[in-house]
């Protein structure tokens, strides 16, 4: 297990690396000018040139992204004299037009995006499998069918247009819950879950829905395996043939898209953080691609890699606590 662990850190460690090569390029190869957007429209050309210079622009490509990639693990220092501009480690870039590294800008949106995709993965599994595991051993039934089409609704309804219901039933028409905004979970948790419920239910509804229908699937095709028939045929209780050998089998998918849901979300919920107002990574990433910040947008392109990446190998992992069958050498 350790060798295998070690193996996928250093797969991980190269696929970041050509993530950021491909970011890299996209973001400094193609016409947009970095300099020309840091100055402005009313900008000179002299003065063009000389933010070239210190932001390195000017240096080959291969020289530009050797600096960048020892700056995320040393720091680097953007320019010389008095306008030099320290961006320490991990330097992901300097946004001059928030004049703040883009790992400060991160950090100080990271909160809000850990909150919302905590507390909206705790109530879509909490749900998700609750619903799917009911719904295949009364397959058929009521629940079964009503479950169903509700998890299909969920699928169907695109986040923004849940967000809207909801904030226009639960806000404004029966006044129950406040508008959503980033509370300090370690000095007011109330306030916190009070504030953060609708971001949490507005996602929880969309994944949920798939989470049970996946569930479902999976319980049904391993409910009728030979080993769940033999746990019954010795007699077992029923709840133990199912969590036991029923549930860690049929979870082995879902915990597969659960690691890349979370790492997602970690990167940024983009379409619920703005359609909430909430400064999170997502909306940060908004608002870079409007006003084309290409440094920012390269660091949450990095982030939200690191997140799924290292959820995948989380994931990989599990797998053999989950399913005894799977075994890393």
């Amino acid at each position: 297990m350790i060798r295998y662990i070690v193996r996928r850190l250093i797969a991980v460690a190269g696929i970041l690396l050509v993530i950021c090569g491909i970011t890299f390029v996209i973001f400094y190869v193609l016409p947009a000018d970095p300099a020309t957007l840091a100055c402005g429209r009313a900008c000179t050309p002299e003065r063009i040139a000389e933010i070239q210079h210190q932001l390195g622009l000017d240096r080959p490509i291969y020289q530009q992204f050797f600096d960048y990639v020892v700056g995320i693990f040393a720091g680097r220092t953007f320019g010389t004299g008095e306008a030099a501009v320290q961006c320490p480690f991990p330097c992901l870039g300097f946004s001059y037009q928030n004049n703040l590294p883009v790992w400060s800008l991160l950090m100080d949106r990271l909160p809000v995006s850990a909150s919302i995709a905590i507390g909206a993965a705790a109530l879509w599994l909490l749900v998700g499998l609750g619903a799917g595991v009911i719904s295949a051993l009364r397959k058929g039934s009521l629940w079964d069918r009503g479950a169903m089409v509700v998890a299909l609704s969920g699928v169907s309804l695109p986040v923004y247009f849940t967000a809207l219901v909801l904030l226009y039933v639960f806000y404004i028409r029966l006044e129950l819950i406040p508008y959503p905004e980033f509370v300090n979970p370690f000095t007011d948790p109330a306030g916190w879950i009070s504030a953060m419920i609708l971001p949490w239910i507005t996602l929880a509804f969309l994944f949920s829905a798939m989470y049970a229908r996946l569930t479902r699937a999976g319980m049904l095709d391993t409910m009728a395996e030979n080993y769940v028939r033999t746990a019954r045929a010795k007699g077992l209780p029923e709840r133990t043939v199912v969590v036991k050998h029923g549930m860690r089998a049929a979870l082995t998918p879902v915990i597969t898209i659960f690691g890349i849901d979370l790492g997602q979300l970690l990167g940024g919920a983009l379409i619920t953080e703005t359609v909430f107002g909430m400064p999170g990574v997502g909306q940060l990433a908004y608002q870079a691609i409007g006003t084309i910040d290409q440094p920012v947008i390269m660091g949450v392109t990095l982030f939200a890699a690191f997140f799924i990446v290292f959820a995948n190998l989380i994931v990989d992992i599990l797998y053999a606590v989950l399913d005894p069958r799977v075994r890393y050498t």
